[in-house]
């Protein structure tokens, strides 16, 4: 693969909600340059860019794929992109990197929710954006359907710059608006005159796209305003404009796995869409993908915005202030590799075997400190616990995991010390699913997953003072341990103790024993062996040995008291509350109030951010750990929420008797 210069190249993200086609449409562009004898397809598991064993399996886009293809002296590097949520960590990342966001839209279905979703993170990124209607040649497929949805969902201005020859049965190819001509049958197909029943919706069309390149340049602007016919060579040039400035979305049709449609779209790719913008400076370039392979060793994506990337150079880490050796740099086409020497500004390539580099990273020449934008993430919100399935997994657990974070920014991973799971937060069950997957297939490693545990503590709703004694006498020097504690409330704080000793009934010295054995009780309470907390014990009274009394026995009846005192002092079962955010279409408020009622919740109020609603509620944790699943049924995935903990609050009764219940018979179990 040749370089190229940066004019020369088009970095675009192929987006779509899943089932639209866009990687059948990744392939049949790979077919149509000739690099491919055959067109793969997903069903098979043979395309291209869905080459994963987890890609394979699922038949769905999981990973990023980077898929350049040279067309019309022009490179296109295509970012083949999941079409799922929980893989919209994927989507940021190349879009982060891309010059222009291609969605593909089936003629059948029409707008989706991730195209929804993919739209706004384009328009966060001012990324131009273009529409491939898909799958023309399927019953019920609509052309003129599509675009007035896309124009209701989105309001742009929409341009049709390529439009089908019939549909379903009777699709047999497609017109070209800007030059006027007609293409019949796969490929490259045939140039025939253009139907005369399309005639009025060409001129129609062909006004449209007149107007948009004239939106493109003041001149053209004046030109247009005052009447004066634009040129072809100037309609051309104000197209390429307004498409790089936003201004228009144009609208393309075609079916991906018949090739019908597709060679015109490249043709338009490589003659329309914005190049990258070329920026003056030293080298510097952002890693947007990280895969941890197990044969290659870890493997940076990498977009270079300015300057030359060459290998065998050093460079910095600005990200992370340390200095990498660069060895082979690599161009990818799937899961295939040529070496390269250099990677000019606009291109992109891998990089294997850094040590410290990982996604979001900027590298940049070995004296410069540039720092590029990094990339926005998710916040993954659904919790699951991990556990290995066997000692030997156990060994290996940690290293697994670490390379699956390498590799994906939107997991967390966590140890709860209180509950003693091994947490993972993904963003969906998919994404959790695949995540244990790939610890068995690429490391070796089985876990299994189990609801979590919800930390629960406990604490007492009033004083009491009692006695507790450790007396043994069993030969030899015997065991001597006598205390009178005060046990109360004090929500402020965790714990708090104090001494009121007079007249040495417990010398000094024994007082951090007894504050020592009533810590370690207090790790597991009275009514579910949940810890304690929220309490003040005061140590007022008790006697000792000469010769008999230890720190251990003191610590010994300083447990005996708590055990004693805290069943008497109305102890009761607390749970942790969480105050949640979540950010929702208007039209799905009244659904989300509704929901929190039933699970215990408090809504705090709302508050109006542009066509959504962010709503305030404080939430019991155990009512939020499927939330995930249920905002995503309740919106169709278009609602996004976050949590965190803000406080512990006594569980009803009702619910706490069977929570104690249940903890009693794990114990006993």
């Amino acid at each position: 693969m040749k370089n190229y210069q940066t004019g020369q190249i088009r970095n675009i993200g192929v987006v779509a909600h899943g089932g639209s086609g866009k990687t059948s449409l990744v392939e049949a562009m790979l077919y149509n340059t000739g690099i491919l004898s055959r067109l793969g397809r997903v069903e098979d598991g043979t395309t291209t860019s869905d080459y994963h064993p987890e890609e394979v399996a699922k038949q769905i886009t999981i990973h990023t794929s980077l898929v350049p293809c040279e067309w019309n002296g022009t490179k296109i590097n295509l970012l083949d992109t999941p079409g799922f949520s929980d893989f919209i960590g994927e989507v940021k990342g190349a879009l982060r990197v891309a010059d222009c966001a291609m969605f593909v839209v089936s003629a059948v279905d029409g707008v989706e929710v991730q195209h929804e979703v993919i739209w706004d993170i384009a328009d966060k990124y001012n990324l131009p954006k273009v529409v491939f209607v898909n799958k023309m040649d399927r019953e019920n497929a609509s052309f003129e359907k599509v675009l007035d949805d896309l124009k209701d969902k989105f309001g742009g201005n929409f341009v049709p710059v390529q439009i089908p020859i019939g549909a379903f049965s009777t699709f047999n190819g497609v017109v070209d608006v800007i030059n006027n001509k007609a293409y019949t049958g796969d490929g490259k197909g045939k140039e025939v005159p253009v139907p005369e029943d399309l005639a009025g919706a060409i001129a129609g069309y062909r006004e449209q796209l007149v107007e948009a390149a004239a939106e493109g340049d003041d001149d053209l602007t004046m030109k247009y305003l005052e009447g004066e016919e634009l040129t072809p060579e100037e309609i051309k040039d104000g197209l390429k404009k307004s498409i790089a400035q936003a201004k228009v979305v144009p609208v393309l049709a075609g079916s991906a796995t018949k090739n019908i449609g597709v060679a015109q779209l490249m043709d338009v790719a490589a003659e329309y869409f914005p190049a990258p913008v070329a920026v003056e400076g030293p080298m510097a370039a952002l890693v947007f993908k990280t895969i941890a392979d197990p044969y290659v060793g870890k493997m940076n994506f990498l977009r270079v915005f300015s300057g030359n990337f060459k290998s065998d150079a050093v460079v910095n880490n600005s990200t992370k202030g340390k200095q990498e050796k660069i060895g082979n740099v690599l161009f990818v086409r799937g899961k295939n590799t040529v070496q390269t020497d250099v990677v000019p500004a606009g291109d992109m390539a891998v990089v294997v075997k850094l040590q410290d580099t990982s996604t979001g990273n900027t590298l940049c020449d070995k004296d410069s400190s540039v720092v590029l934008e990094g990339i926005e993430f998710p916040v993954p919100t659904l919790s699951v616990a991990i556990a290995p399935k066997s000692k030997n997994d156990e060994d290996k657990l940690g290293d697994a995991v670490n390379k699956v974070l390498e590799e994906d920014p939107t997991m967390r991973v966590e140890k709860n010390t209180e509950t003693k799971q091994t947490l993972v937060t993904g963003m969906g069950e998919l994404h959790l699913n695949i995540m244990v997957d790939k610890l068995k297939r690429k490391f070796g490693v089985d876990v299994v997953m189990s609801d979590l545990k919800v930390p629960y503590r406990e604490t007492i709703r009033s004083k009491v003072e009692v006695e507790g004694k450790h007396k043994k006498q069993s030969g030899g020097r015997g065991q001597y341990g006598h205390v009178w504690v005060r046990f109360e409330p004090n929500p402020e704080e965790d714990f708090v103790f104090e001494e009121d000793i007079f007249g040495g009934s417990v010398p000094r010295n024994y007082f951090p024993a007894v504050e020592k054995g009533l810590r370690d009780a207090m790790l597991e309470g009275v009514l579910a062996g949940y810890p304690t907390t929220g309490v003040k014990a005061t140590l007022y009274d008790g006697s000792y040995h000469n010769v008999d009394s230890s720190e251990l026995a003191f610590k010994i009846a300083a447990s005996l008291a708590f055990k004693k005192g805290i069943p008497q002092a109305k102890p009761v079962l607390l749970e942790p509350m969480m105050s949640v955010e979540v950010l929702v279409p208007d039209n799905y408020m009244g659904d989300i109030i509704s929901d929190f009622n039933t699970k215990r919740g408090r809504v705090l109020g709302t508050e109006q951010q542009g066509k959504q609603t962010l709503i305030k509620a404080n939430v019991p944790l155990s009512e939020m750990y499927r939330y995930a699943i249920d905002l995503k049924s309740m919106t169709q995935g278009r609602g996004s929420f976050t949590m965190e903990f803000i406080s512990y609050e006594e569980v009803p009764a009702r619910l706490a008797e069977d929570i104690i219940k249940k903890a009693k018979a794990e114990a006993e179990a």
